[in-house]
């Protein structure tokens, strides 16, 4: 028996493969793929992820810092890496001998890179972010003219991109849907005045998750599915559009299950007192963990294929559930707080949601001391440990 306690994130990396190739068949084999493993892979373990996807062909990877890429070089991959958040000063070395690509929109950054080429004799390859009305990183659409003038005399700089980022793209107002286009057309604009300028950078794109499947814009021949990857949508009216399977479970086991009477107290602050004869299960699972403080009262675990609710405030390493109604539960059994049991399901979208919040944060708050256990084929393949 492995000396760890049984709060594990199982990932499944066939489900992976099942989201790539339903969004491969939604764009087509011409169209690139960028597929964004930053955040550890939204929490998901980027090096497994990434060592998946680039078995299954996926043309180029998008991390958001120089240090996830460095990360996934040491780790083995070897297909393009793009920062999609741009590098610092002091990054300007490894970013090169790493053989990463960063996204620029500053001057000084792209000199920069420029000399250290000259120096190692290497052209640098980089993208350009415009900012179309994000309002975040990127260079002015309207200043493109003298920012790319000033790229003609870097020598050493290789202009192998040029994106921008939509921010309304899983939007469903009629403002949404117009400032969408608004955004397309001054990206589209742009492409037109680099292209003159004597550029014609082989890599456009534009398109999110949600913009993948909706919009696939015909200027651009790059998209950058994220969160569709591991199974989650951007609003639930592309669960209409394409069918995704989940790649996290998170789950643990009973630790400890007491009868108690009417009129008990549960946990912190007294927040849940029982109004009947109950059983109550503690789970060993907490914030600290992933599992928010404002699920408190609002949660629920599978456990016997039942929905167990989480009763009292939900603690720094463990959490309590109203297992009354599940028949012969017992120290040790399952408690699903993420996934599937039977033929009930805690998605992460619904946990989202009871806190306001959205999946990807869901995914990226499952914190470092939660095991990571990767299955293929039914099997495990490989588990990551942080602590």
């Amino acid at each position: 028996m492995e000396p760890y306690r049984p709060t594990i994130a199982e990932i499944d990396l066939d489900a992976i493969k099942f989201n790539y190739e339903q969004l491969r068949k939604k764009v087509g084999k011409e169209t690139k793929m960028l597929a964004v493993v930053k955040a550890d892979g939204y929490g998901h373990g980027a090096t497994f992820i990434s060592k998946e996807l680039q078995s299954l062909g996926v043309d180029l990877l998008g991390v958001a810092i120089c240090e996830e890429g460095i990360s996934l070089r040491r780790a083995g991959i070897r297909i393009p890496i793009i920062i999609l958040n741009g590098i610092f000063k002091g990054q300007i070395k490894e970013t090169i001998e790493c053989n990463l690509t960063p996204v620029i929109f500053d001057s000084n950054t792209a000199q920069r890179l420029s000399d250290e080429g000259k120096r190692v004799n290497k052209r640098v390859k980089v993208h350009v972010k415009i900012d179309t009305g994000m309002g975040r990183l990127g260079i002015s659409h309207k200043d493109i003219v003298p920012f790319f003038s000033k790229l003609k005399n870097m020598a050493n700089l290789e202009v192998e991109g040029v994106l921008s980022h939509l921010s309304t793209a899983d939007g469903d107002s009629p403002e949404d849907r117009d400032f969408i286009s608004l955004q397309l057309q001054r990206f589209e604009e742009c492409i037109r005045e680099i292209d003159i300028l004597g550029f014609s950078p082989p890599l456009r794109h534009i398109a999110n998750s949600a913009a993948t499947i909706d919009l696939s814009p015909s200027f651009c021949n790059l998209l950058r599915p994220g969160l569709m990857l591991y199974g989650a949508y951007p609003s639930y009216r592309f669960a209409e559009k394409i069918h995704l399977k989940p790649v996290m479970s998170l789950k643990t086991e009973i630790m400890q299950i007491k009868s108690v009477p009417a009129g008990y107290c549960i946990s912190y602050k007294r927040t849940f007192v029982t109004q009947r004869d109950s059983v109550i299960a503690t789970l060993p699972i907490g914030y600290a963990d992933g599992y928010s403080r404002l699920l408190s009262n609002r949660g629920a675990a599978l456990i016997g294929g039942e929905k167990a609710p989480v009763v009292g405030t939900v603690c720094m390493d463990m959490t309590m559930v109203d297992v009354t109604k599940v028949p012969n539960v017992q120290v040790g059994d399952e408690a699903v707080l993420i996934g599937r049991q039977g033929d009930k399901e805690i998605s992460a979208d619904e946990m989202a949601d009871k806190i306001g919040t959205i999946s990807y944060e869901v995914f990226c708050g499952v914190s470092k001391r939660v095991p990571r256990i990767y299955i293929k084929g039914g099997k495990i393949i490989g588990k990551k440990t942080y602590v």
